[in-house]
């Protein structure tokens, strides 16, 4: 094994707590060859596409990676700004904004960190600047509030990979999920009602989180039950009815049987019922990106509407709104409680 060291470690250097912010990632650019490096390593995921990897190295090089990069550079390209991938852009806002909390709350003791799964920043160098920073405990925040294998494991084993080749490991702490936080709850049920109050409400609501391959969930991925926990707390709280919601799963790929009802036959059926206006919200998405952006607000809305719909309103993320952020500052709170830099201060969770 070989370790990584730290450049100039002194010991008795003033030790740290370190919050690593985690979302799945994005490519550097939406050109061809940047998607084509991003879907690589994205998709040679184990925990992703659970298929021997032998005959997946074959699918993936073979007829995947010579096909998909082009038509998703196009769909990056409908969504990319000056300031570059709204993903990355996003989470950044948002790891500023809670450093800065953090930083209200408890001084300068507390570290933040971003990284991404797949592309950049990576995990590796999110890791070594906390290294760095001697940080000594170590809390890992995946900004997945519905825990799956896909997701949530996936940055696990990234974590751990790296810290395998640490000489002295920090103290560890993971947030497997916050579905059912209410603080997250509370910005959900938040966000909906402000954009009601300047849009209306809708005849119907539609949840629509990313799906996984049926198979995963009937071998004990408990992703599916978390969705619907989360949309069912939601809808009690907003005193909706039960035709006026339903839960969805988008982004399906392949042959494989993924979770149902899918989102795009949903809304392509409401509009053929002539459903006179829909609003879709996507829980499951801490940051708007090119599923929300694109698929949601775009490709989606051409569905409903050709169908035969009325009107289509996508509910942005919560992304770096104030409400979404205290979350996470009541989540480091509770998880990092007895760590001596929140000493006394979350007790009341």
């Amino acid at each position: 094994m070989q370790y990584k060291n730290v450049p100039g470690f002194e010991h008795g250097t003033a030790e740290s707590l370190g919050v690593l912010m985690l979302n799945l990632g994005t490519p550097d650019a939406p050109t061809p060859t940047a998607v084509r490096r991003y879907l690589a390593e994205f998709l040679n995921d184990p925990r992703v596409v659970e298929v021997p990897r032998p005959i997946w190295w074959l699918v993936l090089h073979g007829v995947i990676l010579r096909v998909r990069p082009s038509r998703s550079a196009r769909a990056y390209q409908a969504v990319w700004t000056e300031r570059g991938s709204p993903l990355l852009d996003v989470a950044e806002r948002q790891a500023t904004g809670l450093s800065a909390l953090l930083d209200a709350r408890f001084g300068k003791g507390v570290r933040v960190e971003l990284g991404m799964r797949y592309g950049k920043p990576s995990v590796s160098e999110a890791l070594g600047r906390l290294k760095e920073a001697n940080v000594r405990r170590l809390l890992v925040l995946p900004l997945y509030p519905q825990y799956s294998g896909t997701t949530t494991a996936s940055v696990f084993d990234a974590v751990t990979d790296e810290l395998s080749t640490w000489r002295w490991l920090p103290e560890l702490r993971f947030i497997n999920q916050y579905h059912d936080d209410p603080r997250y709850i509370e910005a959900l049920v938040h966000s909906i009602r402000s954009y009601w109050q300047e849009n209306g409400e809708p005849e119907r609501l539609l949840f629509s989180f990313h799906g996984i391959p049926k198979r995963y969930f009937m071998a004990g991925d408990p992703y599916h039950c978390h969705c619907h926990k989360t949309a069912r707390m939601v809808v009690e709280a907003l005193d909706l009815p039960e035709d006026r919601w339903m839960v969805s799963f988008q982004s399906r790929v392949g042959r494989d049987e993924w979770l149902q009802p899918y989102t795009d036959e949903t809304l392509k059926l409401w509009g053929g019922d002539g459903v006179g206006k829909v609003h879709v919200v996507a829980p499951g998405f801490s940051a708007d990106c090119l599923e929300t952006l694109e698929e949601i607000n775009v490709e989606n809305r051409e569905y409903f509407l050709e169908a035969g719909g009325g009107e289509y309103h996508y509910i942005p993320c919560l992304n770096d709104d104030p409400a979404h952020l205290e979350m996470m500052l009541g989540l480091v709170e509770r998880h990092a409680c007895g760590w001596p830099e929140v000493s006394g201060v979350a007790e009341d969770w």
